[in-house]
């Protein structure tokens, strides 16, 4: 763990929550010992839910690399990731994950993604926002033929 990777993610957080961007989140994809891409939290700012530290620093690196897999980098995050973030930690491939403030002290700020998380763990049925489900042979079928397109790029 190089240190003072991490101790620029949590500048970087200082400095765009001071500036207003959002909320005092940010993230630092490396590879090789380099920086690839910085990210901050944008979700007041840009009027999304989804624009996390983590998850611009990931569509930034991912851009820089023309590629949707991070395998071989690292991120540094000024907090540890909520569950929307860590799935995009997984989904890109991500080597390593480093962090300083932990979900409990961002929840103590206000920022309290506990029960995303339990409600991640249960049925779809059994989560609190209501999901029904149609149609899902009609799905399968593109699936079907997402299995044979000779040209899909796997993930």
């Amino acid at each position: 763990m190089n240190q003072a990777f991490l101790q620029q993610a949590i500048d970087l957080s200082r400095e765009t929550m001071t500036a207003g961007e959002g909320g005092p989140f940010a993230a630092l994809i490396v590879k090789d010992g380099k920086i690839l891409a910085r990210g901050w939290n944008r979700v007041s700012s840009a009027c999304d839910p989804t624009a996390h530290g983590e998850i611009e620093a990931i569509r930034k690196a991912c851009q820089q690399l023309q590629s949707f897999s991070l395998q071989g980098c690292e991120l540094y995050s000024s907090c540890e990731p909520c569950p929307m973030c860590l799935a995009a930690c997984y989904w890109a491939g991500l080597e390593q994950v480093y962090y300083a403030a932990s979900r409990s002290d961002a929840s103590a700020a206000g920022f309290d993604d506990h029960d995303i998380a339990l409600q991640l763990g249960k049925a779809p049925c059994e989560q609190r926002l209501p999901m029904q489900q149609a149609l899902q042979d009609k799905a399968q079928a593109v699936f079907a033929e997402w299995l044979q397109k000779e040209d899909r790029i796997p993930y």
